[in-house]
């Protein structure tokens, strides 16, 4: 049990991170027990959707300021948030075992990456990034991109930024409206996988489940962070090269 603890751990860690850096998170929880060959518990939908529970705990963490003002202040963003939501919303209903069990492939992903890692490029370099906060249209031209990154390798964070920066908004004010965004999304999928764990208890190891929801909470609750602060300066690049690499090794592993 204590080396599945560790992958949970190490699994949490992945997800923290990939999650709000614009790389995938789900192709990382799909490759990582790919590349080690780890079966079981860890490499389920349900584990992953436990690791979604932790980073979005660190988005509350990180967020309550905003989310407080969004209901006692500012409705009409919160309006914004709550249209925006529903594409992905909807989609993730529709096609939850498309997704889970036909999307989750490995040159699925090789695709994903290096074709929304090209439009990312072309974000930064056409986007005026003149704009701070993003009007009903912008919301739901984001919206509809967070749906499409229910594609693993697409990355839900990647997408939308990279909407928002074509609507021209700053990175950080994308970014800042990208982890709004997937609060009620990263929550409404957590909340539908989580009742399999109620309705069969029994079917799993609360104490692996743990070790990931709390990893990913940490890790997570950093990367926002760093992520933000790192917008300020710099462009999306480095996530786009990092993207092309992690295709190409997924194709070399594929085809060896």
């Amino acid at each position: 049990m204590g080396i599945e603890i560790f992958k949970a751990i190490i699994l949490g860690i992945v997800q923290g991170i990939t999650e709000f850096f614009p790389v995938s998170s789900t192709a990382h929880l799909i490759l990582f027990p790919w590349f080690f060959s780890w079966n079981g518990e860890v490499n389920t939908m349900t584990f992953d959707i436990a690791l979604h529970g932790g980073t979005l705990l660190a988005l509350l963490a990180c967020f309550y300021k905003d989310w407080a003002n969004l209901f006692l202040k500012d409705r009409q963003k919160l309006f914004y948030i709550i249209i925006a939501t529903i594409p992905a919303g909807v989609i993730g209903v529709l096609f939850n075992k498309t997704i889970e069990h036909t999307l989750r492939n490995p040159l699925v992903i090789v695709f994903s990456l290096t074709g929304f890692g090209l439009l990312m490029l072309a974000a930064e370099k056409y986007s005026k990034k003149n704009h701070h906060n993003p009007g009903m249209t912008d919301s739901i031209i984001i919206g509809i991109a967070q749906a499409v990154a229910l594609i693993p390798g697409v990355s839900r964070s990647g997408i939308t930024i990279t909407a928002g920066l074509f609507r021209n908004l700053t990175r950080e004010s994308a970014a800042r409206f990208s982890f709004l965004l997937s609060t009620p999304v990263i929550g409404g999928a957590a909340l539908l996988e989580g009742s399999k764990l109620l309705k069969n208890p029994g079917t799993y190891h609360f104490d692996i489940f743990t070790a990931g929801f709390i990893s990913a909470f940490i890790s997570g609750f950093f990367a926002i962070k760093f992520l933000l602060y790192f917008l300020k300066r710099h462009p999306l690049n480095f996530f786009v090269y990092y993207r092309f690499l992690l295709a190409a090794i997924i194709l070399l592993m594929y085809f060896r």
